[in-house]
């Protein structure tokens, strides 16, 4: 198992990922938090590229919880059948914009507990809108967050929130805000789940994985 990294480098890990990118931002294209919302719960066993393919299409169309009711389920499916499990997601997405309407006045909910009764939102997604959206300083453990933190010793844990409530724990307060992004764009380029690319890794100092592989020649 990997051996736990030491308090006094975490600051060191997350200084070079903050220097690296300042001003980290989601690679999905939002720009409204229901537009944010919509978007995260039609990334679920998806990637944002293809989501964003989806959406640029349907926000010009309908953007809002009515607009998007106005399109009914055969409606939405069209413009997002090329996501994954799209079906059941719309039929999500409806029964969101509904609540949406009957029970917030159209706006998306600030807290955890009234977005996490929305249909399709579990923690995760609660999560990354309540940091991206609302600029709370959570933690969304996604499958990259869930690897960096065992792989590095950052955070290890058994379940994604065991892994979130020692992110939370362990992470400078300066660096909170910002941490989710960095560390998924670092899943998601460098240390990648099959073959991390540990030969170009800018806090390799800190990490306590033990590369198999050599760099490519």
């Amino acid at each position: 198992m990997t051996s736990l990294m030491k308090a006094a480098d975490i600051g060191h890990f997350f200084a070079t990922l903050q220097a690296a990118n300042p001003n980290p931002e989601t690679e999905l294209e939002y720009s409204t938090p229901f537009e944010l919302l919509t978007a995260v719960l039609l990334s679920a066993q998806a990637t944002d590229v293809g989501v964003n393919k989806a959406t640029r299409k349907l926000y010009p169309v309908a953007n809002t919880p009515q607009q998007i009711l106005d399109l009914g389920l055969d409606g939405l499916c069209e413009y997002i059948k090329t996501i994954g499990l799209y079906k059941s997601k719309a039929k999500h997405l409806l029964e969101t914009c509904r609540i949406l309407i009957e029970q917030h006045g159209g706006e998306v909910p600030r807290t955890r507990e009234a977005l996490e009764a929305l249909p399709g939102v579990g923690r995760k997604t609660a999560n990354v809108v309540l940091n991206v959206a609302f600029g709370e300083p959570t933690m969304a453990v996604d499958t990259h967050i869930f690897r960096l933190g065992n792989r590095t010793g950052l955070a290890p844990g058994k379940t994604p929130l065991e892994v979130e409530h020692k992110l939370l724990k362990r992470i400078p307060a300066e660096y909170l805000q910002h941490a989710h992004h960095w560390l998924i764009l670092h899943g998601r380029y460098v240390c990648q789940a099959r073959k991390p690319r540990c030969w170009e890794c800018s806090v390799s100092t800190w990490c306590k994985f033990k590369p198999k592989t050599a760099a490519p020649a």
